[in-house]
């Protein structure tokens, strides 16, 4: 096995991983403050087709980046409306997020059929992406650092702030929470738009770096996988890194054994997985209480405080 093949197997798999741990990452904190979002996968195709348009219109790949953002977030707080202010349910909810963005950013990418996006530039000097040792270090997308930091940072913020302490805190008991005056519905209206966010963020990576041109349903259930990566991770930022990588490599060792022609599962196998990883999502967190998860206490419970 060569050098330059090893390289550039490194390369794929982070590059695959990167969507799945933004939107993962978003997902997590989310959770941490007891609401659940299975919206992410429609979150990631509004940001993909919003960052798309974006860039389409400005050629500005970064301002494409803060509209998937902003489309995210906001998709997530109208999830956030009918499952906070109104107390809906929020599985019944989140799937229904997933089938308005697919249908959303399908009708939007009409527009943006065959078209092409500027690339980012990259943010280190050309030369040492050059080096074939280095650009495995150098050779990304602003994107995946971005990725990189969150990661430091969502744990960082959940472990060692105040501000996370309260979002923990709300997760895991929201009357008492609510007793000593935290407001939270505010503390989880702030965590589902943050986790929109990232989602779209993940989703942009899709339509702006994987493949800079647009196609519907490009994210192919990568939403699931995030979702899912995150009761594998056990609720915690550094092993929902190692579980992106992962499944990156799943997914890349899948594309070199169809390239290779040769493929120990077939694949309809792997086009399937996202949704066995949405039915052992489910079934996990049905199950927290016996298999002793990390799982925040109110995790999918409306918040019903005492009048």
């Amino acid at each position: 096995m060569s050098m330059d093949f090893i390289i550039a197997a490194i390369i794929t798999v982070v590059g695959i991983s990167t969507p799945i741990l933004l939107a993962g990452l978003g997902e997590l904190v989310v959770e941490k403050s007891g609401v659940l979002n299975l919206g992410v996968e429609g979150m990631m195709l509004i940001g993909a087709i919003a960052g798309f348009a974006v860039t389409s219109m400005t050629f500005n790949p970064w301002l494409g980046i803060m509209g998937a953002a902003v489309a995210g977030a906001a998709s997530a707080l109208l999830f956030g409306f009918f499952v906070l202010t109104l107390n809906s349910n929020q599985v019944a909810t989140g799937l229904a997020l997933t089938i308005f963005g697919t249908g959303l950013s399908s009708l939007i990418g009409l527009s943006f059929v065959g078209r092409i996006v500027p690339q980012f530039g990259s943010i280190f000097p050309p030369e040492l992406a050059r080096d074939p040792l280095l650009k495995v270090i150098f050779g990304y997308s602003p994107v995946v650092y971005l990725a990189l930091v969150m990661v430091l940072a969502v744990a960082w913020f959940l472990k060692s702030t105040r501000a996370g302490l309260i979002l923990r805190a709300v997760g895991e008991n929201d009357l008492s929470a609510h007793s000593i005056g935290y407001s939270v519905v505010g503390v989880r209206y702030a965590a589902v738009a943050f986790g929109g966010a990232m989602a779209g963020i993940g989703g942009a990576y899709f339509s702006m770096v994987i493949t800079p041109m647009w196609a519907e349903r490009m994210t192919a259930g990568r939403g699931w996988i995030a979702l899912a990566l995150v009761v594998f991770a056990g609720w915690r930022a550094g092993r929902l890194l190692t579980g992106a990588y992962f499944f990156g490599l799943l997914m890349a060792l899948e594309l070199y054994a169809k390239a290779a022609g040769f493929s120990i599962l077939p694949s309809q196998f792997w086009a399937a997985m996202p949704y066995l990883m949405t039915v052992v999502v489910l079934a996990l967190i049905s199950m927290r209480e016996r298999i002793g998860s990390n799982a925040p206490a109110c995790l999918g419970k409306p918040f019903l405080p005492a009048t």
